[in-house]
């Protein structure tokens, strides 16, 4: 909770319970309405009292517009959708869709039999992974053990890096890529 966000619920709350004690007092016959309604009077026909009372009215309504229409939380939540974040003690870390995106990308790009590669990430609600491989596959490769060993080494990796789960590694082989022979003997 941000600051002003903190000094309007204090205020807020001050002034409820306020109205709320003199609310209570007045049921219960301890106060007298007329009392209440001269003191009131009062503040209002004197200058000075009417314009502090005034500016601390228009400050109440601002504030109020700000927390009825403004929530801070929906901003905190858009960037969590773009990623994960991760909270203890020492602070906040959001891990981003993208560095994920990159990982893999760089993952996949060690592998002797893959050539191209694009990456999806998606996030569910407890924080793991599922990661969409789109790839071109060199002409000798071995595709479904160059898919195996990609699913173990992202989980692994991921799982090492960022202490995040990765719940599926899905992989869709798009092209298979033709290797160039440049040592064509001619006859």
């Amino acid at each position: 909770m941000k600051t002003i966000e903190k000094i309007t619920l204090v205020l807020f709350s001050s002034l409820m319970l306020i109205i709320s004690v003199i609310l209570c007092l007045a049921i219960f016959g301890w106060i007298n309405l007329d009392v209440v309604g001269d003191v009131i009077n009062i503040a209002i026909t004197d200058n000075v009292t009417s314009k502090v009372l005034l500016g601390l009215a228009i400050i109440f309504i601002l504030l109020a517009i700000r927390c009825i229409f403004f929530d801070s939380s929906a901003k905190e939540k858009e960037e969590n959708k773009n990623g994960i974040l991760l909270e203890n003690a020492n602070g906040k870390l959001l891990i981003t869709r993208e560095t994920i995106e990159s990982l893999v990308n760089t993952i996949v790009k060690g592998f002797e039999g893959a050539e191209d590669v694009t990456t999806k990430i998606e996030f569910d609600k407890d924080n793991n992974i599922s990661v969409f491989v789109n790839l071109t596959v060199k002409e000798n490769a071995v595709i479904k053990e160059l898919s195996s060993n990609l699913q173990t080494k992202i989980k692994e990796t991921v799982k090492r890096s960022s202490d995040l789960e990765v719940k599926e590694v899905n992989i869709k082989v798009r092209n298979i890529g033709q290797t160039n022979d440049n040592n064509i003997i001619e006859a």
